[in-house]
Parts: structure tokens; C-alpha cells; sequence
């Protein structure tokens, strides 16, 4: 059985070591939810878990192996989305969507990067430039990313932010999805979650001290 884990992991930044000791494992259908004050530590754990920075100390493992031996082949089984929407304005929405299911291989990027868009209740905008989006559109679309090509594990820094209800809605509906099929999910969160039926992993038991 495939499983995504931790171990014993630290992250150190500025002057502080934001957390230690901390870990946690995955399974197929998992979701894991992190919970915490600001500075906590919850988007730099998901950094850590997209091999975007390295522990401190620590070991991040798939199916027991070192995640740092092939970072190539992790960065491939996961889909990332942090809180910068990485839309470019001077591409149209379908535009953006079709390069990125490019990017990820998908046979028929098009075709692809249109179920996204209608998953997301934003079919209607594929041929609006992507300047004229409001926050939450942009959100919608960076969120249509997670529907291009299969991916292991989907790693969500606060994925909610500026969504409406029907968005939410339509984001829980993908995150259920996803993990009916055995995928993996970790989220950040500081009230709601589009998440249910999840581990809850609280940062703040993990504080780091001043070095």
C-alpha cells in the first residue's frame, strides 16, 4: 500500500525553529488537515511536502524511500497549490488551463482543461483574458490545475481563500473525488476545510524555540 510520511522532521527559518519532532503518515484516500496560529509552521510543512525546501532534519518518505533521492519523481506524483495564483493576465483562462495541461501531459490538453473549467463552475470565462478576473475566479482557475492529469497527492495551502459558497462546494466535490479514486490530500486551514472525514495535525504542539 502506497504511503506518504514523516518523520521526525524540523523546519528552520529566520532566527526560530518554527517546528520539530514533528510527523505524520498517508495513506491511499487520506487527508490530512493542518491546524494552527499564524507562523505555526502550516505552509512551510506543505513546502516541505512539495520538496519546494528541505527539513532541517528530519526524512520525507514514498513507500519508505527517501523523497530527497528523486525529487524529479515526486514532483510528479503531486499537485502543489499555494497562495499565489500563478495566472498569466495576458493569456486568456482557456489559454492558461490548456499550457498547464500541456505541461502535465495531458493527451487532449484542451479537451481537459475544459472539464476542469466546468468542474469549477467557470466554463463561461474560457475565452475571458485573464486580467479581467476577480480574486476568486483566479482562485477557481488555479484550483482547475488539480484536475488536468492524475496526481498522487494534492498538497492545498488555505485552497478556500476568497471562493464563494459554490466554489467550496465544487472544491469539496474535487477533494472527495480524488480521494475515492485513492488519492492523497493535505490541507491548511484556520477555520473551515473543504475536507471531511480527516486527520488533524495542530502545529502549534510542535513549536520550535529561538536558536
Amino acid at each position: 500500500m502506497t504511503r506518504f510520511t514523516g518523520h521526525d522532521l524540523e523546519c528552520f527559518r529566520g532566527e526560530r525553529t518554527v517546528f520539530r519532532g514533528l510527523a505524520f503518515a498517508l495513506g491511499p484516500g487520506g487527508a490530512l488537515v493542518l491546524t494552527g496560529a499564524n507562523g505555526s509552521g502550516k505552509s512551510s510543512l506543505l513546502r516541505l511536502m512539495a520538496g519546494l525546501a528541505s527539513p532541517a532534519a528530519g526524512r520525507l518518505e514514498w513507500d519508505g524511500q527517501a523523497v530527497a533521492d528523486d525529487p524529479g519523481a515526486h514532483h510528479h506524483r503531486l499537485r502543489y497549490v499555494g497562495h499565489l495564483d500563478p495566472v498569466k493576465p495576458a493569456l486568456t483562462v482557456a489559454e492558461n488551463l490548456n499550457f498547464w495541461a500541456a505541461m502535465a501531459g495531458a493527451a487532449d490538453a484542451r479537451a481537459v482543461a475544459a472539464r476542469a473549467l466546468d468542474a469549477f463552475g467557470i466554463g463561461r470565462l474560457a475565452a475571458l483574458p485573464a486580467r479581467y478576473l476577480s480574486a476568486g475566479q483566479k482562485r477557481r482557475v488555479n484550483l482547475c490545475r488539480l484536475l488536468l492529469a492524475p496526481a498522487a497527492l494534492w498538497l492545498l495551502d488555505e485552497p478556500a481563500t476568497a471562493l464563494d459558497r459554490d466554489a467550496k462546494g465544487n472544491l469539496a466535490d474535487a477533494i472527495r473525488d480524488h480521494r475515492a479514486a485513492g488519492g492523497m490530500v493535505v490541507v491548511s486551514a484556520h477555520a473551515e476545510t473543504p475536507v471531511t472525514d480527516a486527520d488533524t495535525l495542530e502545529l502549534s504542539g510542535f513549536r520550535g524555540t529561538p536558536r
